[in-house]
């Protein structure tokens, strides 16, 4: 009888302790695809061929803010954002869809439209002034979204955000990522680095 009682108790301990693990691997109800974070707390590029993304590769996104020269045209010169949708609406030319682009690309672009129309053979300058914001969202005194730095980690972001709630796990976080034209949730740690754009979830500890 006390072995059926022990047996007992251990399969109800067991299912308890799953029961936990089952809440605390799908209680935050985000159902995003999960990718590995293989950077080894380096931030995963910005760039289809690898390797951390310099100015020269980055690619923009909707709320970066750009500074365009174009020598000998004052008018034509200035900083430029681009919408939610990651269209600069430049003089002359127009609305340009940036997203995606380098700095290079929209430089060739502006100049090209330039030049069919209303400058010939323009040199036009574009640099990124101010990379678009990340995020930190769950456990955190202030949630929101806050100035990409160059390699902010998962622990700076929650300090940016005021720090952790005192039911922050500390050991379990994700970013929630553009990737490949899908968001992606890619597991990380407290030493990962971000880019611009993602968003830091710091979850809840269960026990």
């Amino acid at each position: 009888m006390s072995a059926n009682l022990t047996f007992v108790a251990k399969f109800l301990r067991g299912g308890i302790v799953a029961a936990l693990l089952a809440l605390g691997a799908c209680g935050d109800g985000d159902r995003t695809p999960i990718v590995s974070d293989a950077s080894g707390g380096q931030a995963l590029s910005l760039t289809a061929t690898g390797g951390r993304g310099t100015s020269s590769d980055y690619r923009l996104g909707p709320n970066d803010r750009t500074r365009i020269i174009v020598f000998g045209q004052p008018t034509l010169t200035g900083e430029f954002q681009l919408d939610g949708n990651g269209v600069l609406a430049y003089p002359l030319i127009g609305n340009v869809d940036a997203r995606g682009m380098t700095p290079s690309e929209l430089q060739q672009t502006i100049a090209q439209r330039l030049d069919k129309d209303w400058v010939h053979n323009p040199s036009v300058s574009v640099e990124v002034s101010t990379r678009r914001p990340f995020y930190v969202i769950g456990e955190v005194q202030k949630p929101g979204s806050y100035p990409y730095v160059t390699d902010m980690s998962v622990l700076n972001a929650i300090a940016t955000a005021g720090g952790q709630t005192y039911r922050a796990n500390m050991a379990d976080f994700y970013i929630k990522r553009k990737q490949d034209g899908r968001v992606v949730r890619v597991q990380a740690t407290q030493e990962s680095l971000l880019q611009p754009g993602d968003t830091v979830v710091v979850k809840e500890r269960y026990f």
